[in-house]
């Protein structure tokens, strides 16, 4: 494996520029540490990550963390970096989407961040339906319910609403469909500027993100390693690995870095902007190296292009409202939104 420098200058950082001209690193540090890493840990890595050279973190509410990522961001903009040189993303989580729930949650999530701004703030799942931590594939909310366009613009009504009053610079969305996001561009007011979603070599989803490019909706990849860690309840036989790719893995003995680092340096070179999860100092240090040196060839990129297999790891069965029901539901893979 190459020599990793000790830190990386943030200005090396490539950035990809949203709708409204603001520029969001084109990686960052995701915050999500499933069922087995600490609000502690994260913290510390937050802390230790931007010394090292990240400006983005990638939060949520329903992480359960937000508190101690403050703490480490605080620490952050008093000796690291000013706050106006990082990018904080957090999440509305689905048991807020009422009116009456979104700026408050909103405010919680900048109390707990220590932060007067979010530079953007997501709608983290486009249903109501929430789940309670750390429980199984079959646990269903009873409240559950599909998606409704017109209860989903009273939420997105109140997202507007906080960039109005600057809580937050920017709006986007999380985990939505083409079909989903066809009804909300036709009725937004702010549009979304960004769109997370699972991306990664086994999964990369090109008709989405063509669609995503034409409307100038920056695409934020979860999963880009094919996420490893991720709750047991999202794992199913199907899944494959892209970290165990034979052409991700060629590839990444000729350029002597882990298949990590080449599914990082594709998935940035495509267009999009990543946040990988680590507490392990030498992993994220080495994904912020993927994105700054080395580039893939051409070839390379058309050789991990034809790897997709379509497989969608976190699929979202805990979010379904009616039972005998596939995640596919969940998905709009028909192009028509699911009804109840």
């Amino acid at each position: 494996m190459k020599p990793l420098q000790p830190t990386i200058d943030p200005a090396l950082v490539p950035k990809r520029t949203l709708a409204h001209g603001a520029q969001i690193p084109a990686i960052g540090l995701g915050t999500f540490g499933s069922d087995h890493v600490s609000g502690a840990q994260i913290a510390a890595a937050v802390l230790d990550a931007a010394r090292i050279g990240y400006r983005h973190f990638d939060c949520a509410a329903v992480y359960g963390n937000e508190p101690l990522i403050g703490e480490a961001l605080h620490t952050v903009s008093k000796t690291v970096a000013p706050r106006e040189d990082l990018w904080v993303t957090s999440k509305l989580w689905n048991d807020k989407h009422a009116a009456k729930d979104v700026i408050s949650s909103c405010k919680q999530s900048l109390r707990d961040l220590k932060l007067d701004y979010l530079d953007l703030y997501l709608v983290h799942w486009p249903f109501p339906n929430f789940h309670a931590p750390g429980c199984d594939i079959d646990s269903r909310s009873p409240d559950a319910r599909p998606y409704i366009h017109a209860e989903f613009m009273e939420t997105w009504g109140e997202m507007e609403r906080l960039v109005e009053q600057g809580l937050v610079r920017h709006i986007g969305t999380s985990n939505m469909t083409v079909a989903k996001l066809d009804l909300l561009l036709k009725d937004a007011r702010v549009r979304p500027v960004c769109n997370e979603m699972e991306l990664h070599p086994h999964f990369q989803q090109p008709e989405f993100l063509a669609y995503l490019f034409e409307g100038h909706i920056q695409p934020i990849g979860f999963c880009p390693l094919g996420s490893p860690g991720r709750p047991e309840r999202d794992r199913t036989p199907e899944d494959t690995s892209p970290l165990e790719d034979p052409v991700v893995c060629a590839i990444a003995e000729d350029h002597q870095v882990h298949p990590a680092a080449i599914c990082l340096k594709w998935a940035v070179q495509r267009g999009e902007v990543v946040i990988p999860f680590s507490v392990n100092p030498r992993n994220y240090r080495a994904n912020l190296h993927a994105v700054v040196d080395d580039p893939l060839s051409p070839e390379e990129m058309r050789k991990i292009d034809a790897t997709d297999r379509r497989c969608r790891l976190i699929k979202g069965q805990v979010f379904l409202w009616k039972e005998n029901q596939s995640w596919r539901d969940l998905w709009d893979e028909s192009g028509v939104i699911t009804p109840a």
